[in-house]
């Protein structure tokens, strides 16, 4: 390391961090370091992975033949069900007696999703981790408070490991209890947090009613991923709580967090190209879309060994954009991911996203960002209803007021999805919180 180096990162204001040396390699470089790290974890899963080969052979096609970055169109796709048919360990490609840590996912809607880790996979996590967080101006010294559940979950680890390695001051707190998450906060002199956008909302409530001020703490960064959150989201964040909100992108089938971040700009996700080769398909025809054009996010791993994945759909819809940042990263961008394609529900024949509704309901004064979506079915048609809390103050008007902001909603919902739908206004505190992922779709069309 450079005696400039040095100097920079002995600084605990928040100088340049060596981990991030590959963020600000020219694109050149990079593109030479992808092809040579795809070849190699194609081999690695055709050598190791039965049913990586067997769809190779299908097509008569082998390793050797990818030459060029352009090659992996060639390559079949990896989805979902694939690891859920393959499990629990069908998918690595290293021998258990290599894999020092598994994680899964919930189950809940089938068999879990198992993900292995070689000791050269979590040093990878590590890396992407203490990038993004750097990116985000956090360094050593800060005081992070971990809200991510821990345990099988990706989120708590993976930012577990890297907050430490980044050298800060790390508080393994986990989710729930929400008083004792304030008090921890406040008490500890907590400067970042990590979790999810929707829990933070509940802690930015709670503190409200415990007479506790954000403005008056050191806290002055949010890390939060682990479900879509929209920009109307973001600002309902930062003015309620005077906080900068970055958003961190993962998911536990290519690592877990880290595959990409927002840096202080906020301007789009940098992804951590070294490791993970970003595709835009068109979500219908599985063609690949020209950089600037929306679709569905498709992600390749460059560097992992014990459960490669090769072209694995994500289902979330972004685009790549192609101009430089103004942080000077040379690493590519994509859209902030605020809605999957498999989130679509239809509705008298048009599409709906949820995010479209939580734009909808937070640009009318008056509703708190606490809501969720009811899908029932009468008479063999899909109905919507969108039921949101309102602040107290409107809702102790039981008459005009609340008539009133149920016709903005209405209006407002119309506007943005393009039909009418029912609105429920609830009182404050009615609608379940979450202490993880936040439930907004209740689906009753099947009951």
């Amino acid at each position: 390391m450079s005696e400039t180096t040095t100097e920079l990162w002995s600084d605990t204001t928040g100088g340049f961090h060596p981990a991030s040396v590959p963020d600000y390699l020219p694109a050149r470089q990079i593109r030479e370091l992808q092809i040579r790290r795809l070849r190699a974890v194609v081999r690695r899963a055709y050598d190791h992975v039965k049913l990586f080969r067997q769809r190779l052979d299908e097509r008569d096609l082998l390793p050797e033949h990818i030459e060029r970055l352009d090659d992996i169109t060639h390559l079949p796709f990896t989805v979902k069900a694939d690891l859920r048919d393959t499990y629990p360990f069908g998918l690595f490609a290293s021998p258990m007696s290599e894999v020092v840590r598994l994680h899964a996912s919930s189950g809940t809607t089938g068999k879990p999703i198992v993900v292995a880790y070689t000791k050269e996979d979590l040093e990878v996590w590590t890396n992407v981790m203490v990038r993004s967080f750097a990116a985000c101006g956090l360094h050593r010294g800060d005081v992070i408070q971990n809200a991510y559940g821990y345990g099988l979950f990706t989120g708590g680890l993976g930012a577990h490991y890297g907050a430490e390695a980044l050298g800060a001051t790390v508080i393994p707190i986990s989710g729930g209890n929400t008083d004792r998450q304030m008090m921890v906060m406040k008490d500890f002199g907590v400067t970042a947090i990590c979790c999810t956008p929707s829990y933070f909302v509940h802690l930015i409530e709670r503190a409200q009613e415990m007479g506790m001020n954000f403005r008056r703490m050191p806290l002055r960064a949010g890390i939060f991923g682990a479900e879509p959150w929209t920009e109307a989201m973001r600002r309902h964040i930062e003015e309620a709580s005077g906080i900068k909100a970055y958003d961190i992108y993962g998911l536990s089938e290519i690592i877990g967090p880290g595959v990409g971040i927002e840096c202080q700009h906020q301007d789009g996700l940098h992804i951590f190209e070294d490791h993970f080769f970003p595709e835009i398909i068109d979500p219908e025809t599985g063609e690949p879309l020209p950089d600037g054009e929306e679709g569905e996010l498709v992600l390749t791993t460059l560097s992992k060994q014990a459960m490669p994945v090769i072209r694995y759909r994500t289902r979330d819809i972004t685009a790549i954009n192609p101009e430089p940042c103004s942080c000077g990263r040379s690493l590519r961008r994509i859209r902030r991911i605020s809605r999957r394609s498999d989130d679509m529900f239809i509705i008298r024949g048009v599409n709906v996203f949820p995010s479209q509704i939580e734009t909808a309901l937070l640009a009318v004064e008056g509703t708190l960002p606490h809501y969720q979506i009811l899908l029932t079915r009468e008479k063999g048609l899909d109905q919507l209803e969108v039921q949101i809390e309102v602040t107290a103050e409107v809702f102790s008007d039981k008459v005009r007021a609340l008539e009133d902001l149920r016709r903005q909603i209405g209006l407002s919902l119309e506007h943005t999805l393009g039909l009418r739908v029912g609105v429920r206004l609830v009182e404050p505190h009615t609608i379940q919180r979450s202490e993880g992922k936040a439930r907004r779709v209740i689906d009753q069309r099947n009951i």
